[in-house]
């Protein structure tokens, strides 16, 4: 079943089931997705969708901080469900082991020594890892690895 199919069976379930923060977050998903597929004007595949999706969970971690900075907790714990739901979505997330043992093979890979060569390792890593990995922890692995 295509990702699409699966979330519009999902949101039709949750709805159901009386599943609110479920339909409302399936929902939100889905109108990101149409909303490209309109502007764009043609259907979106999988790995489209995959990274709208990760964009989605990018931007409630980052809401999540503010609503930490705001002492909101009640917040704070709807956007951590949301996330989790939308997770469910993405293929497995790698630990950080894991994308560090993948910065190292590209840094190798490609003779990087400094800090100036990290353009060059990420032209590697992202499109390996992306809706595997959270950009922002690749980028700092990546630092992290090219300073030592």
């Amino acid at each position: 079943m295509a990702l699409k199919e699966r979330l519009q069976e999902d949101w039709k379930q949750a709805l159901k089931a009386g599943d609110k923060l479920k339909a409302s977050t399936i929902s939100m998903a889905r109108s990101a997705i149409l909303l490209v597929e309109k502007t764009e004007g043609r259907k979106l595949d999988d790995n489209e969708i995959i990274e709208i999706l990760a964009k989605e969970v990018k931007q409630r971690r980052e809401a999540m901080l503010e609503f930490k900075k705001g002492n909101r907790q009640d917040l704070v714990e709807t956007a951590q469900s949301e996330i989790e739901i939308l997770l469910s979505y993405l293929p497995q997330q790698l630990t950080e082991e894991e994308i560090t043992e993948f910065v190292c093979q590209a840094i190798n890979k490609v003779g990087a020594n400094s800090i100036k060569d990290m353009g060059k390792v990420m032209a590697i890593v992202v499109p390996e890892l992306k809706g595997r990995a959270d950009g922002k922890l690749v980028s700092e692995i990546v630092k992290r690895n090219l300073n030592n």
